[in-house]
């Protein structure tokens, strides 16, 4: 990519950056081009599609989401490691109003833009459960597309104005029911009875 055209597509992300942060996944195309003060035929260029422009601004974070998740494996405590990166993968899918629901969708379909970086992701996230359950440290009766769908959850409720005060005590008691050895505030977390054979 030539420097000027590098250049152009970067203004064009940080303006869709800053539009979908305030209007969520569903920000107005057209508000984007006109705040970049390019044409629209200029932004389809770059970004075919609404998918494709929501991948490229999440790419980066779910890079570093994956990255985190590689690097909390092999320090501090799996317990600790898996609540320290639920809470920053839920403060992620905050940060863009409606991304959850594009990200879950995206991980049942391979043609999605958003397919590759979301699987990626969950798989870092299951790495960090797979470890925690083998400490003992997590319940057993949960998997990585379960974590996902529990970090969807939470990140819906933190953004439901009249839920968004709770939004830390709720995460607490998710951690709590996830991780075997906490207490939350209804007591210890049980695991769930498993079904007799």
């Amino acid at each position: 990519m030539r420097a000027d055209a590098k250049k152009n597509y970067e203004h064009l992300l940080a303006v869709a950056r800053a539009v979908v942060e305030e209007q969520g996944a569903d920000a107005s195309l057209r508000d984007i081009a006109r705040r970049a003060d390019v044409g629209l035929a200029t932004l389809y260029r770059h970004f075919p599609t609404r998918e494709a422009l929501l991948e490229a601004l999440l790419r980066t974070s779910l890079d570093e989401m994956t990255a985190q998740a590689a690097e909390l494996e092999t320090s501090g405590t799996p317990d600790e490691a898996l609540v320290m990166w639920l809470r920053d993968a839920v403060a992620f899918t905050q940060t863009y109003h409606g991304v959850t629901e594009l990200m879950m969708a995206a991980l049942d379909d391979p043609k999605s833009a958003l397919h590759a970086s979301c699987v990626t992701v969950r798989a870092a996230g299951t790495r960090l459960l797979s470890r925690a359950q083998a400490a003992g440290k997590a319940r057993s009766d949960i998997d990585g597309t379960e974590l996902f769908a529990l970090i969807a959850a939470l990140a819906w409720l933190g953004n439901q104005p009249s839920l968004g005060r709770h939004a830390d005590h709720l995460f607490e008691i998710i951690a709590s029911a996830i991780l075997t050895n906490q207490t939350g505030a209804g007591g210890r977390a049980q695991r769930r009875p498993r079904a007799r054979s």
